[in-house]
């Protein structure tokens, strides 16, 4: 079987591409029975793509990485290229590992769309900051289900809410899960003597609620010297941001001095902050999986993270779970975690063994099951 795969979101820096990097490459190590195409719109193919893969390049004025963003500005004539490309009669199945870079096929290939989650359906002002783009988002997922033989996922959560929300058979949604990269492990360096952080890995869109993890920060730890740590890109975000904002939370509070800002960092160095941090943090508002937690407690690390969301089955003890739309309950959980050294060490014990059971050639056979 030819499998042509949409690799047009292979260099974003957040979750899908990270997601799409680390199954495909597991996916084409295991199965040595198909021939795997990736479409690619960068202007040269990516250096890490597995050597497996065929790559064939579509001419884009800009790569979907880039325009597939909150303003929806992915020109036509670049859909139109990788619509023809993918609609190759020689491809017997095409694989979209995120529904952000959907775009029709007209042959009678299968077609197979990874939807992670619901998140611009429940919070469309979070996710799209005018009504031209979730007009074209609407159009698109809608589209994409049309089109889909089979619609894949990252959890059980997100495969409950994508039935829900898209009123779907359950049959016809299937979840390929996710898991820690080799990297995420805890570091053989000792703990430095500095005073201790917090750590929120991810995006600043809306619906990640930084804003309520300053504000929860700032009165759970006045009085100390912790640090507050926020890794993710926020110079160039194509996403809808609510940055302005979350350095507004932080002037108010008066703690500018205890908040770091690292922008984009390797996962080598994500890697080795959670393995230092306190707790990791990832208030969301809603997660189809929450990546980052599960590679934090794979590193060892306590996590605080959104009760919506797959991460109270995923991590079980090794986490706290608070609603995201109650303050005071992440301000509780800071407290309780932070004051005491016998809960984080409890915690991380069990993230790691929940982490553990986790790997990404589970969830490349999971997706073999799907293609058969």
């Amino acid at each position: 079987m030819r499998v042509g795969v949409d690799a047009s979101c292979w260099l974003n820096q957040r979750g899908y591409g990270r997601h799409a990097r680390a199954l495909l490459r597991a996916l084409l190590e295991q199965d040595v029975r198909n021939d795997y195409i990736f479409f690619v719109d960068s202007p040269a193919p990516p250096a890490d793509l597995p050597p497996r893969a065929k790559v064939q390049l579509v001419g884009a004025s800009r790569p979907a990485a880039q325009a597939a963003s909150a303003d929806g500005s992915r020109s036509l004539g670049d859909m139109w290229r990788m619509c023809r490309a993918l609609s190759s009669p020689e491809i017997d199945l095409v694989l979209f590992p995120s529904v952000y870079s959907f775009v029709p096929v007209t042959s009678d290939a299968r077609k197979i769309v990874f939807i992670h989650d619901v998140i611009p359906e429940r919070y469309p002002e979070f996710a799209h900051p005018n009504a031209k783009a979730r007009l074209f988002w609407d159009l698109k997922v809608k589209l994409a289900i049309a089109q889909a033989d089979t619609i894949a996922t990252v959890s059980d959560y997100s495969r409950a809410q994508i039935v829900e929300m898209f009123r779907l058979p359950k049959a016809r949604v299937h979840v390929v899960g996710e898991a820690p990269d080799a990297v995420f492990r805890p570091s053989a360096q000792p703990h430095s003597a500095d005073p201790g952080f917090v750590l929120y890995a991810g995006g600043f869109g809306p619906h990640k609620n930084v804003e309520m993890l300053v504000d929860a920060f700032a009165s759970a730890t006045k009085g100390t010297n912790l640090r507050l740590v926020l890794v993710g890109e926020n110079e160039s975000e194509v996403f809808h941001s609510s940055l302005p904002e979350i350095h507004r939370r932080i002037d108010r509070a008066g703690i500018a001095d205890r908040v770091e800002f690292t922008g984009f960092v390797p996962d080598a160095r994500l890697a080795s902050l959670m393995s230092e941090a306190m707790v990791l943090v990832l208030p969301s508002m809603m997660e189809g999986y929450g990546l980052p937690a599960v590679e934090a407690a794979a590193c060892g690390c306590p996590v605080i993270a959104t009760r919506e969301s797959p991460l109270p089955a995923l991590l079980g003890e090794g986490g706290v779970y608070v609603n995201p739309n109650k303050p005071a309950e992440l301000e509780q959980a800071l407290r309780c975690v932070l004051t005491s050294t016998q809960m984080r060490r409890k915690m991380s014990v069990a993230g790691l063994e929940a982490a553990g059971k986790l790997s990404w050639n589970i969830a490349a056979r999971q997706l073999m099951q799907v293609m058969a």
